[in-house]
């Protein structure tokens, strides 16, 4: 098992190092469990089997409870009001309550995907979440783009001197320039930027791909794409423009009841 154990861990920093270093040949494909699994865990298993037989590389949890994230408060301002929103009427706590994977089965499933021979990281989001991840041996660190302005978290993040993968969806140029700088300071050449439409489901027109190449030549790191259109047409465009990540939301076939059913492919 040790031999096993080793082998998958030096073949997954291989690749790990080559993205960083931006000399993979092809894209890494990173699905986006998030709360698709609907609080089962045999589901979690069943989406990361799925994932493997896809061809993808890794597999991508979030790291939260309900919680850290919000006051379990039903008060008109912890309730979603915009009409067009998938969550429209749903109150925070109890979405992210819905959404959330449990810490006492991310182990299992980091273990579960690396004995698949898939790369197995996850979202951050307060410095509980770094701590609770080093212990489990998180490989990468991705922050997420309502996240992107909390320089605090990107700097306790990048102190792990771990790669890290920022999405800059909301997030204005100065506002990325300040994220980067840290990066750049903290884990040269070992961070990433995805280009990220921060709308659920996201619409095609409003994907700016080019940005992608913009974003390239200004920061001089690996860029990709965090999708959330419903289809794959965008995340073929972004890879021909040069991106270098896709990550892409997954849910089991035929599942439209989980939380991002709405924007996530089958698998």
């Amino acid at each position: 098992l040790l031999k096993i154990f080793l082998k998958h861990y030096m073949k997954q920093k291989k690749i790990i190092n080559k993205l960083f270093s931006n000399k993979l040949n092809e894209p890494f494909i990173v699905a986006e469990i998030s709360g698709n699994h609907n609080q089962l865990k045999k589901n979690a298993k069943r989406l990361i089997n799925e994932i493997k037989v896809s061809g993808a590389n890794a597999v991508k949890l979030q790291t939260y409870t309900p919680d850290t994230m919000t006051f379990n408060l039903k008060t008109k301002n912890f309730i979603i009001k915009n009409k067009k929103s998938l969550w429209y009427g749903k109150y925070l706590h109890d979405l992210y309550n819905k959404a959330y994977t449990p810490w006492h089965w991310q182990k299992e499933l980091f273990e579960y995907a690396n004995k698949l021979g898939l790369i197995c990281f996850s979202s951050v989001f307060d410095d509980t979440s770094i701590d609770f991840l080093e212990k489990i041996n998180n490989p990468i660190y991705k922050i997420s783009s309502f996240e992107n302005t909390d320089l605090e978290l990107i700097k306790n993040t990048s102190m792990k001197k771990k790669p890290v993968i920022l999405s800059t969806g909301l997030a204005s140029l100065s506002e990325i320039n300040s994220a980067v700088k840290i990066l750049k300071k903290k884990i040269p050449q070992k961070f990433a930027l995805l280009k990220c439409t921060s709308t659920y489901p996201a619409k095609s027109l409003d994907n700016n791909l080019y940005t992608i190449q913009d974003m390239s030549k200004k920061f001089k790191c690996v860029v990709g794409l965090s999708d959330h259109t419903e289809g794959i047409e965008i995340a073929i465009g972004a890879t021909a423009l040069g991106a270098k990540i896709i990550e892409k939301h997954v849910k089991l076939e035929h599942d439209s009841s989980s939380v991002d059913s709405k924007f996530a492919i089958d698998t």
